[in-house]
């Protein structure tokens, strides 16, 4: 088990540095003059000359990239061209409402996820109506799944609001970042259900792809162990399908689940940036939506290594929950 661990973890800071080499090679053979973009087009030619030899642009490329990766590690990633902001400053303002989105999302998905495996699995009633909405819904596009629930939710039954991550002016200045969270430390449950009033209806459209994709595999895995020896001498003994279900058989399938889910975190980050412009969301889907037209590299390079390490660091923690789950994994190499 140390072993498999130990493996996981050096191939995950291998797969950041590669990152990083890919993030740093795309700013190097840019064609945009990062030091003109700071300074502006009417800085002279000395201001600039100055400014490169401060930032090292002139110094040999291993010597760069080094100190790029070392930067990065540590937590500087530049300084934004459009906000003059170090652009970790700026991830630290716009990530919160990302992640409160994408935290709800993914509790919402695999509630949904095991409903559509047990259901169908054991046959209650009302499976196949869930199931056909399930995946009639996780095959539309998130942003038509954005604007046709706003137009349905929002101007036709007016149940939640158009845009917008809360309406109350006066919320909780951290100390997450997390208005959920915010509020009920704070104990302003006004916060709290404001927030998930406008939480719900985005958090829904995120869910319901990752929902399919994880229920799918947990209801395939859950048909192949239903009817296992183990399975049958637990019915010969007089347990429900239920309890052979929850104390048997869970165990053995949620392997191939938790992989599953660990490949939908991170789809469902990148669908979170188009869902944010759909609702209006302040969170990074904003923020590189601004960066893109006026080329901040720093800001862009910012994000996607952001997302980039929370995709490897997720997936990692889930190849150890699955070796956890089934020590096999670990003695195998998984």
């Amino acid at each position: 088990m140390k072993t498999f661990v130990m493996t996981r973890v050096a191939a995950m800071f291998a797969i950041l540095v590669a990152l990083t080499g890919v993030m740093f090679l795309l700013q190097h053979i840019s064609p945009l003059d990062p030091v003109k973009a700071q300074m502006g087009a009417q800085a002279s030619g000395a201001a600039v000359a100055a400014r490169r030899e401060e930032l090292g642009l002139n110094d040999p490329v291993l010597v760069q990239f080094w100190h790029y990766l070392t930067g990065a590690a540590t937590g500087d990633l530049g300084t934004s061209y459009r906000t003059r902001h170090g652009v970790l400053s700026d991830l630290g303002t716009f990530f919160p409402a990302t992640l409160e989105l994408a935290m709800y999302g993914l509790a919402i998905a695999l509630v949904l996820a095991a409903l559509l495996a047990f259901s169908t699995t054991l046959k209650w009633p009302g499976a196949q109506v869930l199931r056909a909405v399930l995946f009639t819904s996780a095959s539309a596009p998130m942003f038509l799944l954005g604007i046709l629930g706003l137009l349905v939710f929002y101007k036709t039954l007016g149940w939640v609001p158009a845009n917008g991550r809360i309406a109350l002016a006066d919320v909780p200045d951290g100390p997450t970042g997390l208005l959920t969270v915010d509020g009920l430390l704070h104990g302003r449950f006004d916060v709290v259900g404001d927030a998930l009033h406008h939480l719900l209806l985005p958090a829904v459209v995120i869910a319901l792809g990752p929902a399919v994709a994880i229920g799918r595999v947990l209801r395939s895995s859950l048909l192949d162990d239903i009817d296992s020896d183990y399975a049958r001498t637990a019915r010969a003994k007089g347990l429900s399908e239920t309890q052979i279900m929850a104390r048997h058989v869970l165990r053995n399938c949620v392997g191939a689940a938790l992989s599953m889910t660990g490949l939908q975190i991170g789809l469902m980050f990148s669908g979170v940036l188009v869902v944010e412009q759909v609702f209006g969301w302040p969170g990074i889907g904003q923020y590189i939506a601004q960066s893109i037209p006026v080329a901040d590299f720093p800001a862009i390079a910012g994000v996607t290594l952001m997302l980039g390490a929370l995709y490897v660091v997720i997936n990692t923690a889930v190849d150890l929950l699955q070796a956890a789950a089934d020590p096999r994994i670990a003695v195998t190499g998984g």
